[in-house]
């Protein structure tokens, strides 16, 4: 089969979607599927690259509104994958992406199309005002829609009255990569030997929907130092409330990390927290990672797929998004009781193994693909 992705940009661009089209792309072409990906370049120039065995076409970028970028020539690259010598079978769309989703709608290549949702719009209003009426015309014109979770089927204004063509399918992450190792549990002894107490973990941009401010507000009542991964506008702010509450000795900020360092920060804490606030946090792709170290781990009850990802009592702890008091509550409940985590921690583990695993994530793919061509 031949599967041709469209999104904003592609690795080495910083980017959750752009890192799950990635792992999607390259686990295709690991089962032998050629790939193409037909993306936005940040600079002006398009150019055409192999990247681990799947053909990238970045069409210069033009200009951005509200980061996504216009990629002049889209349209008639989308054209083309109808009539080339080797045509595509599927397009996948991933949304959002209102440039490449018009570009779409303007070249009608008539190629059976996948459309992976992997958000709703929440905060730039003015923007989805516009977006909104070509966005239901993509959606209802595309084969089928991939969800990454029922609660975006169910609670999404654009999904739920398209639910008889939603696929579920789940993310998916390499598990036996977070895996403990000698190398990861010397590492994770020398970030714990730096702290005299519990260890709460945070990664993420420090951004407003993230939820950070909550979770330094409840970390005064927590008996463990925080550590958050990640830098953002709020950094500044944070530390100034740290400082307000007496905390700040408590908290440590570290800026995003590689891989392997982050692994190692998985395995060092105790706890991981996930506390956003706002449905802009549509999956939580972190909580796999906290999963597949064994880390329980504690998140909020957005009505998206982040409690879907941590089931409430089986992986570990959710509560109401915004509640700094049940936050900390949770928190203290997993701090104090080391058997609780243990058993929250081995059974994340079990799940991610079962459930949120990069390859029961492909076969889902592939049988949307098959759907949408009409392939029994």
């Amino acid at each position: 089969m031949r599967v041709t992705m469209v999104n904003k940009y592609y690795p080495p661009h910083l980017g959750g979607i752009e890192y799950h089209v990635r792992d999607l792309a390259n686990a295709l072409v690991a089962r032998g599927h050629g790939v193409r990906a037909i993306v936005a370049n940040e600079g002006p120039q398009t150019l055409t690259e192999l990247v681990e065995g799947v053909d990238v076409t970045r069409i210069g970028r033009t200009f951005a509104i509200s980061s996504a970028p216009v990629a002049f020539g889209m349209a008639r690259a989308l054209r083309a994958e109808a009539t080339r010598q080797d045509p595509a079978d599927v397009l996948h769309l991933h949304s959002p992406y209102p440039w490449g989703e018009l570009e779409w709608l303007r070249a009608r290549p008539g190629v059976p199309t996948v459309l992976t949702y992997h958000s709703d719009i929440v905060r730039q209003r003015l923007m989805l005002k516009g977006y909104a009426p070509f966005l239901h015309r993509v959606l209802d014109r595309v084969d089928l829609i991939i969800a990454t979770s029922p609660d975006m089927v169910v609670h999404s204004e654009f999904l739920a009255p398209r639910a008889t063509k939603c696929r579920v399918v789940p993310f998916g992450i390499d598990v036996d990569a977070f895996a403990s190792t000698p190398a990861v549990e010397a590492r994770a002894a020398q970030i714990r030997s730096a702290h005299q107490r519990p260890i709460v973990l945070f990664v993420g941009r420090l951004v407003y929907y993230k939820g950070a401010e909550v979770l330094v507000r409840a970390m005064a009542d927590v008996d463990a130092d925080l550590v958050m991964m990640g830098s953002g506008p709020l950094e500044a702010g944070l530390v100034a409330l740290a400082i307000e509450l007496g905390i700040v000795d408590r908290l440590t900020i570290v800026p995003p990390s590689p891989i392997d360092e982050l692994i190692a920060y998985y395995h060092a804490a105790d706890v991981f927290c996930l506390p956003s606030i706002a449905r802009s946090e549509a999956f939580g792709l972190v909580q796999l990672e906290a999963h597949a170290s064994g880390t329980p781990v504690v998140s909020t009850t957005l009505t998206t797929g982040v409690p879907y990802v941590n089931a409430d009592g089986v992986t570990g702890l959710t509560v109401p998004p915004g509640d700094a008091t049940a936050l900390a509550g949770a928190l203290r409940t997993l701090v104090e009781d080391a058997p609780l985590r243990e058993r929250l921690g081995a059974q994340a583990l079990e799940r991610a193994r079962a459930e949120f695993n990069i390859g029961r994530m492909v076969d889902d793919t592939l049988a949307v693909y098959a759907e949408a061509r009409g392939v029994a």
